[in-house]
């Protein structure tokens, strides 16, 4: 199940457009209203915010067929996607899914010949739409609306979700339902951070812990559930305290346009010298069989520290794993048949432009050339792949013609590469940073 982040933020999202607080100030990330799109069928809640943020994440929702809605505020509920949609003229079906505060205000948008299916659902209800269980659970929330705001428990064969927002401590009633769930991803609201008298029915963090940890006794949550937490807001600290606070409980802060759940196909590896980029490429296939392992450094005669320097990496690699030392990587990536470990870019970068003796002023018609054919290769490798490359433009600027060319050609092809990549990580100090996407 790949779980598409639209929103990760509160209804006036973080940071408040309209605020100075040192939490707005200090915001490095723009987090829309809470939404997500589910393997691009399912949308959980559709928010005013909720359809261009899919656009600018690249995805079409013409391939929504089910849209389910936890309450009636106007964070979650946009009508006017009924009616974008309904301009489409599409024959296609749509359940539109939700409480009646969020059902009753959509009504008037739809066409009357639209394939519109509403159902009204409450805590407590088991359904099937296309593909998906939803389980419709009570949350703490919503006084001001009926008392009727949902959550939603969702599986399909590709892993089951809790879409826990919004609500405050969980009732009862619903952590008996979800006990021994062992979710694959748990996305529950925290609002309030360190503000604990705020009187609302939302999570803080010292509550946020406290469900959790009884989502963990439970079974709920164990120890391979992916615990995102959402409808964060300005009243939180500032993220770096706010991520420190989080990780105590085993949770991180979701991301507006992170994927969650679905394995990724291609992930490129950055970082400097000694940053641990290598160790971490080879732990992410760890688990592989048979991994291809392309090394494009090849062997340097007389130079007994690079051969020291190849020899710990290969003594690091499973017996399994088949090592190529090669730098026509475009045709390896196109023909692989097992996982392949691309290790680096860098030196195959430097392999091309040797060969085309752009050092002795030979043309970069050549190089760009290659560049093409290999991002093309990386896009349709049939098989996961993994590429580490060097994060050369954090340094001082070369001395040379030659030094300047080689970063700004590296520089161009990670940049290519991270485009066609399912995720980017930047290794600092042997700590993965995954970045997020654009």
């Amino acid at each position: 199940m790949e779980i598409l982040l639209l929103g990760t933020g509160s209804a006036d999202g973080w940071p408040n457009p309209f605020c100075r607080c040192v939490s707005c100030r200090s915001a490095t990330e723009v987090r829309g209203q809470t939404a997500a799109l589910v393997d691009d069928v399912l949308l959980l809640d559709c928010g005013p915010e909720a359809p261009r943020a899919a656009a600018r994440f690249g995805r079409s929702l013409a391939s929504v067929r089910h849209i389910l809605f936890t309450h009636g505020h106007w964070d979650h509920v946009g009508p006017a996607a009924m009616l974008m949609r309904h301009w489409t003229r599409t024959g296609e079906p749509l359940d539109v899914v939700g409480p009646p505060s969020a059902l009753d205000q959509c009504r008037d948008w739809v066409g009357p010949e639209d394939p519109v299916r509403f159902i009204e659902v409450s805590p407590g209800d088991d359904l099937r739409v296309g593909d998906y269980r939803v389980r419709v659970l009570a949350a703490a929330h919503g006084s001001d609306i009926g008392a009727d705001a949902v959550l939603y428990d969702l599986e399909s064969v590709g892993g089951r979700i809790f879409w826990a927002t919004d609500t405050g401590p969980l009732p009862d009633a619903t952590h008996t339902a979800v006990a021994g769930a062992g979710f694959d991803a748990v996305f529950l609201e925290q609002t309030f951070g360190m503000h604990t008298g705020h009187g609302t029915e939302h999570h803080d963090l010292p509550a946020f812990a406290a469900t959790v940890d009884e989502l963990r006794r439970s079974g709920a949550v164990v120890a391979a559930t992916e615990l995102v937490a959402v409808h964060l807001s300005h009243h939180n600290p500032p993220e770096p305290e706010l991520t420190a606070a989080l990780a105590d409980s085993g949770a991180r802060p979701g991301r507006d346009g992170e994927i969650v759940g679905a394995e990724p196909t291609r992930s490129l590896i950055l970082g400097g010298a000694r940053s641990g980029k290598s160790a971490h490429a080879e732990a992410l296939l760890a688990g592989q069989a048979a991994v291809t392992y392309l090394a494009t450094g090849g062997v340097r005669e007389g130079d007994p520290e690079w051969a020291e320097r190849v020899r710990l990496h290969r003594s690091r690699r499973p017996a399994s794993w088949r090592t190529v030392e090669t730098s026509d990587v475009a045709e390896a990536l196109l023909t692989a048949e097992t996982p392949v470990l691309l290790d680096c870019l860098g030196t195959w970068l430097t392999a091309r432009m040797d060969l085309h003796n752009v050092w002795d002023g030979g043309l970069l018609d050549g190089v760009h050339d290659d560049i093409d054919k290999l991002v093309a290769a990386w896009r349709s490798c049939p098989v996961r792949a993994v590429a580490v490359s060097n994060e050369a433009g954090s340094g001082v600027v070369p001395s040379t013609p030659a030094g300047r060319l080689f970063r700004d050609l590296l520089g161009v092809l990670n940049a290519r590469i991270a485009a066609e990549s399912d995720e980017v990580v930047l290794m600092v100090a042997g700590r993965p940073l995954k970045l997020p996407a654009q």
